[in-house]
């Protein structure tokens, strides 16, 4: 049995709601396309379509592997057009996830520039700061902001790491006092990002070891740049991305406390799957990220 083949003749069945019209679009005969379905569930062992009089459908079974077949014909067909364009633009749809304000802030500006080279290649950019899936969401690519994780299911194209640091405004350290140490900070209005994977606690690295501070949230919010507006206006201290806080800080509007102390290191990394290693358009926009992103990025250059 050619495989392929079969899969082919499924899917074009369950989407063309009938075999009369998948045989049209595939351009053979009704029996023939019948014959491969048939064939293709003898293999399987199991029932993918229900058959009337009136219509075929898709069983549950067959819902789920018509899902599946989809996706293989699609990377198949990646993978051909993308062998055939070496050398040439990326052509498609470009499926994106990023995090709200790293996307606000500097991926939206990235995306519109690599648009400008590419005007052949569409982007879809969501962003959200929930966790995502991206194999179940049917994303091409997500943009992470996270310690190093390994995971055998994803490729981690790894940017550059994203500095965080703790910082305040020269008015609430003028007028509450600078902390010296971590424990320090119990007792300071402290200004929280409630996504951190260490609840309410602040870990920071320094000459004594790993210190864990539990801080009090004057202010939880699950935005980073909520967070920093907040210490601006010197309502307490944060621990931000200087992705988030690097113009504040360049422009003194904020300042690094507690430098011997540093929180743990999250990287900035492009996550894909496995399939789409070979995708032309996954390569070019990694190869731009690396480009724009790499190295120290102009947003840390604070102290």
């Amino acid at each position: 049995m050619d495989k392929f083949a079969a899969l082919n003749a499924y899917v074009a069945v369950v989407e063309a709601d009938g075999f009369a019209a998948a045989a049209r679009a595939l351009g053979q005969s009704r029996s023939a396309v019948n014959r491969l379905v048939i064939t293709l569930e003898n293999e399987l062992g199991v029932q993918l379509l229900n058959r009337t009089t009136r219509r075929v459908s898709p069983t549950a079974n067959g819902t789920a592997f018509y899902d599946r077949a989809k996706s293989i014909l699609s990377d198949l067909a990646e993978a051909e057009r993308d062998l055939g364009d070496t050398g040439r633009d990326a052509v498609g749809r470009l499926r994106v996830n990023a995090p709200m304000s790293f996307g606000i802030m500097h991926l939206g500006k990235a995306v519109a520039d690599f648009m400008a080279r590419h005007p052949d290649l569409t982007i879809e950019l969501n962003l959200n700061d929930r966790f995502v899936d991206i194999i179940q969401e049917g994303y091409d690519l997500a943009i992470r902001i996270a310690e190093p994780q390994e995971d055998s299911t994803l490729v981690d194209f790894r940017l550059c790491e994203a500095r965080r640091v703790i910082c305040a405004s020269p008015e609430y350290l003028a007028a509450n006092g600078t902390p010296q140490h971590p424990s320090d900070l119990r007792n300071h209005r402290c200004l929280h990002y409630g996504n951190l994977s260490t609840g309410g606690m602040w870990r920071l690295n320094g000459p004594d070891g790993s210190t864990g501070v539990h801080i009090d949230g004057a202010m939880v919010s699950n935005n980073g740049q909520v967070i920093c507006d907040a210490a601006v206006r010197g309502l307490g201290i944060a621990l931000t991305p200087t992705f988030i806080s690097g113009p504040d800080l360049q422009a003194g509007r904020l300042v690094t406390i507690l430098h011997d102390y540093k929180p743990t290191t999250v990287i900035l990394s492009a996550i894909y799957p496995p399939t789409r290693h070979l995708s032309a358009k996954i390569r070019l926009f990694t190869d731009f990220l690396i480009e724009r992103f790499g190295g120290r990025p102009h947003w840390d250059l604070v102290e």
